[in-house]
């Protein structure tokens, strides 16, 4: 089934149940007023919800669904963890200066904590205060959990996955070294995150979700041209179940957690990129020094992901990026 968040519901958002062509929608206040309750008490709420999703596609009434209209599946979190699973990326950026990765990273996977107070719409803009803070897009997947208890296997991670969407996991990339050499990770570099429209239970990807990945192109367009169709599935060295039991480890995993993937990165060049920083890097492994600028204010991204008939499964982020006070 899939889900979304209108704005109408203020600040978490009203949940409602979108029809699996995206056309229509429905709010469920009688069975949960918000995403969080329905993912806090899910034993009860998902086969409810199941029934209103197949009465939506069956051609019961519902309103128009409109993408301009939501926040992000969850607007706001208790946890927004971000891996690096595709190899791929941090090989590349590790190659471009010259530094070899380390073992380990292929058997501890890296992560970060990001801002989980307050997520940004699909179509929201992207506020940024000065371009030369050096905007860049990233491209991911990303689930959303049940409760995980401290220490669970990898098993019962992968199977406490009730929801996957899109992300752009912005950065600020001219922000990111200084705050690195502090020796205590990123912070000002990642601004608001933004979601897909929908959130999407696992089975609606039918035989595309395997082995706790999603395997499927992942497009992204920069000002109307298409710069990245990577396949979000074979080249992700941990899946979303090791991902979860990374974070498991030493900490319990509430439900409504979301786990992203990291940049979705292919070692065939010609798939494209999924945040301009990789194309820097190759930009300098080919020629010394990279050519192709960060985004600008007024520039456009669309991130999306098509299922084997053609049709949008997640609905599409789509953005410009804004000046601040343009914004506001």
């Amino acid at each position: 089934m899939k889900l979304a968040s209108l704005k109408t519901g203020g600040r978490d958002g009203a949940l409602v149940v979108v029809s699996r062509d995206l056309a229509r929608c429905r709010p469920v206040p009688e069975i949960a007023a918000t995403l969080q309750a329905a993912l806090d008490d899910w034993e009860r709420t998902a086969p409810r919800l199941r029934q209103v999703y197949e009465a939506l596609n069956g051609g019961a009434a519902g309103q128009p669904f409109v993408p301009a209209q939501c926040h992000a599946p969850l607007p706001r979190a208790y946890q927004w963890a971000d891996g690096s699973a595709y190899l791929n990326h941090v090989e590349l950026v590790r190659r471009a200066r010259h530094a070899e990765m380390p073992e380990s990273f292929r058997s501890d996977p890296l992560m970060y904590q990001g801002g989980s107070d307050s997520f940004v719409g699909p179509r929201d803009p992207i506020a940024v205060a000065d371009e030369a803070w050096g905007i860049d897009l990233e491209a991911e997947v990303a689930v959303i959990t049940g409760d995980v208890p401290i220490g669970a296997a990898v098993e019962q991670c992968a199977q406490a996955i009730r929801l996957v969407m899109l992300v752009n996991d912005v950065s600020l990339r001219n922000l990111i070294p200084a705050e690195l050499a502090k020796g205590f990770g990123f912070f000002q570099s990642k601004p608001a995150t933004a979601f897909s429209p929908v959130a999407l239970t696992p089975d609606e990807l039918g035989g595309a979700w395997q082995g706790g990945r999603v395997h499927l192109a992942l497009h992204s367009t920069w000002n109307g041209r298409k710069v990245g169709m990577c396949d979000a599935g074979p080249e992700m060295t941990f899946h979303f179940g090791q991902l979860i039991a990374h974070i498991a480890k030493t900490r319990n995993v509430r439900a409504g957690a979301i786990v992203g993937s990291g940049t979705v990165s292919n070692k065939d060049w010609a798939k494209g990129y999924s945040c301009i920083a990789e194309k820097r890097c190759i930009e300098t492994i080919e020629h010394g020094q990279p050519s192709t600028g960060f985004m600008q204010f007024g520039d456009t991204i669309r991130i999306e992901m098509r299922g084997a008939d053609g049709q949008s499964l997640f609905g599409a982020i789509d953005q410009q990026i804004a000046a601040l006070h343009e914004s506001e």
